[in-house]
């Protein structure tokens, strides 16, 4: 009796074991370098206990990851570093104690990182994110805007009420100009900049939609907004800025605050929807709205736009004052009229290239059409899940044609609003 108990208790301690003990397999091993952060994810079925702490002389992120197996995706980090990447130098991966899984960054620079855990969403299991963001900001954008409010686009003679027909034609002066003396080159008149943020949709950990041939939406997205800029600095008096110039991803708020700090006059939200049936086509526009959303449809596209947070991952333990005020700042109706005014003017030069799924502007809550003091609306370029409208999307001159429509909208506006071009000057912005 006593050995027959003796060997039931070696067969129980001999199966608690390995259950006790079992390593973590990292299923997935990511890293997104970007000009603001670089994000190094690791995913897996369970959540990840860790240790962070930074070691200077020279500039170290160490990463004590507990009972983690070192297997061939988690060694995959180590190639993963490019040469290119801003902020990191090198990775190495080793284990630093039983139980436990060292990782260590060589960094280019002082770092200031965040850590932090996110629960299964979407396609993807627990993630353990590590963004490494540099001890002191920089922020590209606001010097792009700033060398455009130097550079100052000199005037033309010509009519104040020139129209804006064609992609090359000038922004219409601000007020009229004297023709120069023949001998004389000195301008009478200067006007500042006009700026337009470009926000290619998604990106990064968060994909957007995919359609059936494997297109991701954060590639469609992206691709029309380079086409976009490259067509709108070609216009005197207009510069574009991309809030995303790569495969990373950036928070709803944040493209907000990008925008506002490069002092941007239009907010363009460039995207490429889905639904759930392959048959759904056309292009829409968005703006966002005080009162609810005028459809459904568009109700259910702003929820379903506004989770790109917690698929691409933020950090939910920072809190993000800058957009509590704008939330505070709603209360200005005039941006979401210009917004719509917008809007009109770009879903009609949609019209002319593809179908419409919508004749008219819709309105829902769109967290990244938040800003407070810039006119901005969401463009659905098309659906992604309609297997013909994604063979277009990714087709290069379909690309040239979407972005053309779009500029033509984003003139037609200043053409029809000459005003705002007038209140620039006058506030000296």
């Amino acid at each position: 009796m006593f050995k027959h108990l003796a060997r039931l208790i070696v067969i129980a301690v001999s199966t608690w074991l390995p259950c006790a003990h079992a390593e973590i397999a990292i299923s997935a091993a990511r890293i997104w370098p970007a000009q603001d952060y670089t994000r190094l994810t690791l995913e897996s079925k369970q959540p990840i206990s860790y240790k962070l702490f930074a070691i200077k002389n020279p500039d170290r992120l160490v990463i004590d990851l507990e009972d983690v197996q070192i297997n061939a995706e988690l060694n995959t980090l180590i190639g993963k570093i490019g040469a290119d990447d801003p902020y990191i130098k090198s990775l190495r991966v080793g284990r630093f104690k039983p139980g436990v899984v060292r990782l260590v960054l060589d960094l280019k620079a002082e770092a200031k990182p965040q850590m932090f855990n996110l629960k299964p969403v979407a396609e993807y299991g627990h993630r353990l994110l590590i963004d490494v963001y540099p001890a002191v900001s920089l922020d590209p954008l606001m010097a792009l805007a700033q060398q455009g409010e130097n550079k100052l686009a000199v005037s033309e003679p010509a009519a104040a009420s020139a129209p804006l027909a064609a992609p090359s034609s000038p922004l219409p002066p601000a007020r009229p100009t004297p023709m120069p003396a023949p001998s004389k080159t000195i301008p009478s008149l200067t006007t500042r900049m006009l700026i337009i943020a470009l926000d290619a949709g998604h990106g990064g950990e968060d994909p957007g939609a995919h359609g059936h041939r494997g297109t991701h939406e954060k590639n469609v997205t992206l691709a029309i907004a380079r086409k976009l800029k490259l067509q709108i600095d070609k216009v005197a008096g207009m510069r574009a800025i991309l809030i995303r110039d790569g495969d990373y991803f950036i928070p709803l708020g944040g493209r907000v605050e990008k925008a506002r700090k490069a002092h941007a006059d239009l907010f363009v939200s460039i995207h490429a929807d889905a639904f759930v049936k392959p048959h759904a086509r056309g292009s829409s526009v968005f703006a966002l709205s005080e009162r609810g959303a005028t459809s459904a449809s568009a109700r259910w596209l702003a929820k379903k736009e506004n989770e790109a947070d917690l698929i691409g991952g933020v950090n939910l333990a920072i809190k993000d004052p800058y957009l509590a005020r704008t939330l505070l700042d709603l209360s200005q109706t005039a941006t979401i009229n210009d917004s719509l005014k917008l809007a009109k003017h770009v879903l009609k030069g949609l019209g002319d290239i593809n179908e419409l799924h919508s004749g008219h502007v819709e309105q829902a809550g769109f967290a990244v059409l938040k800003s407070p003091d810039t006119p901005s609306i969401l463009v659905e370029t098309a659906f992604i899940s309609n297997p013909d409208e994604e063979r277009r999307l990714n087709d290069e001159d379909y690309q040239d044609q979407m972005a053309s429509a779009i500029l033509g909208g984003i003139k037609r506006y200043f053409a029809a609003n000459p005003a705002l071009a007038k209140q620039k000057i006058a506030q000296g912005e």
